[in-house]
């Protein structure tokens, strides 16, 4: 395509011989509904005549606040070459050109961007509309239907000013529907919208018309409402839902959007016209029929905004008017889906038993449907395989395997938080994790409702049904812990105050208020909060789903090139394992020990913490050794002949013990009452015990390695506890394979010390069982330090296992929850990030990774690498680990697996270079 050039054409010119510049592969230019008009016209299929303005006109326009230069003189010829065309002119009162001006951004954005119909009605073309078409009613309406819809979009009036107008003259009329009001009726109503404007147009509007037209009244220039109307929709592109539709989906603010001007076509005409939205496959289902609503005598914006009550597009072939359109239709319908090779998503208008297509772009599509037709499409030979695994999105598995509200229905959300981890809940309001347990015991479904949650929170969290808290992002402690039990969570619902004291959730900006006891439900896949109760549906293992995964395994295990892409899960209890295997993980990733110490245990590891007795801790260490045996070897069994990667503990202590603040005041309390001088002491010496283990910085302080050298009898209770399980399970004809790894490296002689200390202690065990045991020994990458040494650090590691977590806390110097709460989504505002590191591999962590896994293979070319941190959940991550970073598997939440396995599908099919397809 030529550069520089603003304006492309599309559509017959007044012979009927095509003139098309562009087509569908020029999205980036075009827009996608530029593009795919100027691809239908090359089809033959019959698109009405226009031209489109460049996304990078629109970029230019919204940056520099003037059109480029010479862009109004192309669009000007535009307008010049439209008319000769269409053999009309714009504002001619005898012969009328009327044009659509519609958003078209590179990607799809449906309904976050503005259009305007009809444009070029005034007084004199309406007359002219009217005896052109023999049709006075007609014409009326459509000028009503303009003055309302530009007079929104362009001048920011309230849609509900002309729309309780519309409402009046229909109440007054004593008719249902606004198909019914007569054309005096209408005439009216065009009087009533301009003193709708006159009166409510805002003194910066009033001057910005004049500074445009030259006068502050409804403008009448046919070519002055073109212009306004097109820096309307460019202006549309920054519109707040825009902006937030970018954000949900990851798009890029720098895209602008494309603005198609285009000849208009009626389906208001009468009885023998109509408009509609069809898809050639069901989107909800993946049923491949046609689906979709159409109205007799209406405008497009008609169906959308749901003024009136549609008709199924199945029905469409039963009006006898509409009967030979209708066969069009549909034959339109099977030749886009075949030429597009993917669902399609069309509109259409029919103008006096005249079919017009004015849209079409690959249909947005339910998880469930999108499987579907992805399964169905093969087997109906319209796509490989290949072809139908890269048009997946990965992430839209986390609808199938969780329940989600029905899609048919409509949500009014009090507020909108970060979507951390997916799945919808319903239950009660509980403000406690106490309370959460005490509810679901009584048999009541609950939502653990916190500002932010911690490590206290455990037992509620793993009962309630969803968790929503007003602080912290997508890598907090409750978006972790919420994704890795597979429970619906929604973060950082701002507009939510939450007082814990009070029982109470305020709303901002509005007078309601929820107290505890209220239903509501929430939704991690969007991150919307509902007051109330919504219809779920619960999640299924579909056919298609498991037929999908199935070429996914195929395909990332016998790669056509490179080495296989392998997926493990983070699991911490033996029913995590068991639901890893279930998703189809193929090893142990991660098991974290420290979330072996959470709730009932708690007690016996606080004994541990905060007793000076070397007898009351031996006790503990004796009990913790017991369980901890015991949840090694359940986990290793379930596992059986499949790695499991246990984590020796790496959080601070101060994690497992009471709340010095809390544990100060009740220490106060008793003293006033004058408790037992027994019981005061023991409670002080606690609360000396508790107060030496804070930190001024716990990220960075005493913890992972570091707990070993500290508290050595720790560290050398989980080795045993791992070596004896193992043992036993040898010993009863199982191949239990376990992988200890030693947390939060700096240092080589770190390292060294703690292989030699898990060294020792396996052989000991050997010897007193009689037997040997292959045990690999690894460690936790996680510091920028470590990925500077990892050579050195690889001559004593079987395995490097990258904690992405915390080394994009070490990179960035960010505290990650302080950030995600404060600074990040201002940061993602202003542009100074693109995405946050928490949930996408940054680009200079991923350096580190790739340095340190070439280190580590030059010096050991045996040894394994993989990624356990929240990255290796996050599509986009994952493709990156496998094809950048080289390493040999990604390590999620049992619930992220099957996202996962699809994500390294594509990574090898990527790596292969071989197919390409946009994804749906």
């Amino acid at each position: 395509m030529a550069a520089k050039q603003y304006v492309y054409r599309f559509g017959p010119d007044e012979h009927g011989v095509d003139c098309t510049e562009g087509g569908a592969d020029d999205a980036w230019c075009l827009g996608g509904k530029g593009a795919n008009l100027a691809e239908m016209a090359r089809m033959g299929l019959p698109v009405p005549a226009g031209f489109t303005i460049t996304c990078q006109t629109c970029v230019s326009y919204s940056e520099q606040g003037v059109w480029p230069a010479g862009s109004l003189d192309e669009i000007q010829a535009a307008i010049t070459d439209l008319e000769r065309r269409s053999q009309k002119r714009l504002g001619n009162p005898e012969n009328p050109l009327l044009v659509s001006v519609r958003s078209g951004a590179p990607i799809s954005m449906p309904g976050m961007m503005d259009t305007v119909l009809n444009v070029g009605l005034n007084p004199e073309t309406v007359a002219g509309l009217a005896t052109l078409t023999n049709n006075l009613r007609f014409a009326w309406d459509s000028y009503r239907r303009f003055i309302q819809m530009f007079s929104n979009v362009v001048l920011g009036i309230p849609l509900n000013l002309f729309e309780d107008a519309l409402a009046d003259a229909r109440e007054q009329a004593g008719v249902a529907s606004d198909a019914e009001l007569k054309t005096e009726q209408l005439q009216a109503l065009v009087v009533r919208y301009l003193e709708i404007f006159d009166q409510a147009i805002s003194y910066q509007t009033r001057a910005y018309l004049e500074t445009q037209t030259g006068s502050a009244s409804f403008p009448t220039s046919a070519t002055d409402q073109v212009l306004l109307a097109i820096q309307a929709v460019f202006a549309s592109w920054d519109n707040e839902r825009a902006r937030l539709y970018r954000k949900q989906y990851n798009i890029s603010d720098a895209l602008g959007t494309a603005v198609n001007v285009q000849a208009m076509v009626f389906g208001n005409r009468g009885m023998h016209s109509a408009t509609g939205v069809a898809f050639t496959r069901n989107p909800a289902t993946g049923i491949h029929e046609p689906y979709g609503d159409y109205l007799i005598n209406a405008q497009g914006e008609d169906v959308v905004a749901g003024i009136r009550n549609t008709c199924s597009i199945s029905n469409l072939k039963n009006v006898p008017e509409l009967a030979k359109p209708a066969r069009e239709l549909y034959q339109t319908l099977d030749v886009l889906e075949q030429h597009y090779r993917d669902m399609c998503d069309i509109e259409f208008t029919i103008e006096c038993k005249k079919l017009w297509m004015l849209q079409t772009r690959i249909g947005k599509r339910s998880a469930q449907a999108a499987l579907k037709i992805a399964v169905d499409m093969v087997q109906e030979g319209i796509l490989t395989r290949e072809e139908a695994i890269l048009r997946l999105e990965p992430q839209q598995l986390d609808q199938v395997l969780h329940p989600h509200f029905d899609p048919s229905h409509q949500i009014a959300a009090l507020a909108y938080g970060l979507n951390a981890s997916p799945g919808a809940a319903v239950g009660e309001i509980v403000f406690s994790s106490d309370d959460a347990v005490a509810r679901v015991k009584a048999g009541y479904k609950t939502i653990l409702v916190r500002p932010e949650t911690n490590p206290d929170d455990f037992c509620g969290m793993s009962v309630a049904e969803g968790i929503l808290t007003s602080h912290g992002g997508k890598t907090s402690h409750a978006a972790v812990i919420a994704r890795g039990m597979g429970t619906p969570c929604v973060c950082g619902a701002e507009a939510l105050h939450i007082d814990i004291d009070n029982k109470l959730i305020r709303v901002a900006g509005t007078s309601i208020e929820l107290h505890e006891g209220d239903v509501i439900s929430i939704d991690g896949n969007s991150g919307a909060v509902v007051q109330g109760p919504l219809p779920l549906i619960e999640s299924t293992m579909t056919p298609e789903l498991i037929e999908v995964l199935r070429w996914a395994d195929e395909i990332r295990l016998s790669p056509p090139s490179g080495k296989p892409a392998h997926v493990r899960a983070n699991a911490d209890t033996p029913a995590d394992g068991a639901l890893a295997l279930k998703f189809g993980a193929e090893a142990i990733g991660l098991c974290r020990t420290e979330h072996m110490f959470l709730g009932e245990r708690k007690e016996i590891i606080q004994t541990f913490i905060v007793n000076d007795s070397p007898h009351a801790q031996a006790q503990a260490l004796k009990q913790l050794l017991a369980v901890q045996t015991d949840d090694f070897y359940h986990m290793l069994k379930i596992m059986n002949g499949r790695p499991v990667v246990i984590r020796l503990i790496d959080p601070p202590l101060h994690e497992f013990v009471d709340d010095p603040r809390m544990l100060a005041l009740q220490l106060a309390a008793l003293e006033g009452e004058g408790g037992h001088s027994e019981e005061i002491a023991a409670m002080q010496t606690r609360l000396r015990r508790i107060d030496s283990l804070s930190e001024v910085n716990p990220m960075l302080g005493l913890r992972g390695v570091r707990l070993s050298f500290v508290y050595p009898d720790l560290a050398h209770m989980q080795v045993r506890a791992i070596v004896e399980a193992t043992a036993r399970l040898v010993q009863e004809g199982f191949d239990p394979k376990p992988e200890i790894m030693i947390p939060l490296v700096s240092l080589l002689s770190e390292h060294v010390h703690m292989r030699r200390v898990i060294e020792e202690l396996i052989a000991t065990i050997e010897q007193q069982r009689g037997i040997s045991l292959d045990i690999p020994i690894g460690t936790m990458i996680e510091l920028p330090r470590a990925c500077f040494i990892a050579g050195d650090i690889a001559r004593y590691a079987d395995f490097f296992c990258f904690g992405t977590n915390d080394l994009t806390q070490t990179s960035f110097g960010f505290s990650r929850d302080d950030a995600e709460g404060k600074f990040i989504p201002l940061y993602l505002q202003q542009g100074l990030m693109d995405t946050n590191p928490f949930e996408h591999i940054d680009e200079v962590v991923l350096n580190l990774v790739e340095m340190a896994h070439e280190q580590g293979i030059d010096v050991n070319p045996h040894i394994h690498t993989g990624v356990c941190g929240e990255h290796g959940g996050d599509p986009a991550s994952i493709v990156q680990f496998f094809n950048e970073a080289q390493l040999d598997y990604v390590s999620c939440s049992p619930y992220r697996v099957p996202v996962a396995r699809l994500a390294a599908a594509q990574a090898v099919l990527q790596r292969a270079g071989t197919f390409t397809a946009e994804k749906s």
